[in-house]
């Protein structure tokens, strides 16, 4: 269930899962990137993982006994192919102008059946979509992404982008399906009480997607019925998902697959 009560600080719940799955975590091979502070390397180290740590800013890091290396995200990552068991992905995703990039490197160093953790600020909540709907604004006590709050510089000059490319659920669900990700399950965070506020608007929702659904299944003659129904009522399931609607966060565990839906595609057309 969505937390109601007590901190909101995304890492805690990340901490949650990983509590978890601690008994699968011993010498497994994690990359933790951007790694912050290192509270969740910390983590991974106490359960037995081999921690890979990597920031844009490793000098904030601060974990006695681990290296944090510099890394940009928006570039090809300086890591083997399968080499990962796991990816553990806190608060990076928005600031980078090509997620795409990121999921297809992300995809190339996970090992088969690989997993990866995302989290990031959840504007697919009701909050956040009433905010875009009045100002274009992620949330409500924003202002919409500018060059004044929204691009970073550092003392050395390195530019820091902010929450400039936001990115929702059903972004996340065709990026994952076209590299090769399957959504294999979205965890509980902290709820955010102002889309607790918008619960009314719950009916509508299930309507207009419902409708939605029927609208485009009957259509597209070109598309294949069962493949229709497979993505489509992916697509409801997570427009109606109550930690989708009402999280502060998202916090997503993918999995890595044999294939992905671009590649498949194009092969059933004869174009590859």
């Amino acid at each position: 269930m969505l937390k109601f009560f007590g901190a909101s600080n995304i890492k805690l719940f990340v901490e949650k899962v990983l509590d978890d799955m601690n008994e699968d975590l011993c010498g497994k091979s994690i990359l933790d990137v951007p790694a912050g502070s290192g509270y969740t390397s910390a983590i991974l180290k106490k359960y037995g993982a081999h921690v890979y740590a990597y920031d844009l800013f490793p000098e904030f890091f601060n974990l006695e006994g681990l290296e944090c290396k510099k890394i940009d995200l928006s570039y090809k990552l300086p890591i083997d192919d399968n080499s990962m068991d796991m990816i553990i992905c806190q608060e990076g995703i928005e600031h980078l102008p090509n997620p795409l990039l990121l999921f297809q490197e992300f995809n190339r160093v996970l090992k088969k059946d690989g997993t990866l953790i995302l989290t990031t600020p959840n504007i697919s909540h009701l909050r956040a979509k009433i905010s875009y709907l009045l100002s274009e604004s992620d949330f409500y006590k924003r202002m919409p992404p500018n060059e004044l709050d929204a691009v970073w510089h550092s003392s050395d000059n390195r530019v820091y982008f902010g929450h400039i490319f936001l990115i929702g659920i059903q972004k996340i669900r065709v990026l994952s399906s076209i590299t090769g990700f399957k959504i294999k399950k979205i965890h509980n965070v902290k709820a955010s009480v102002g889309s607790l506020f918008f619960s009314f608007l719950y009916p509508i929702l299930i309507f207009s997607n419902i409708y939605a659904y029927l609208k485009n299944t009957f259509k597209n003659d070109d598309i294949l019925l069962s493949d229709k129904k497979r993505v489509y009522g992916e697509i409801v399931r997570l427009n109606l998902h109550p930690s989708v609607l009402f999280g502060k966060h998202l916090l997503l565990e993918l999995k890595k697959t044999d294939s992905n839906e671009l590649t498949s595609r194009k092969s059933q057309e004869g174009i590859i």
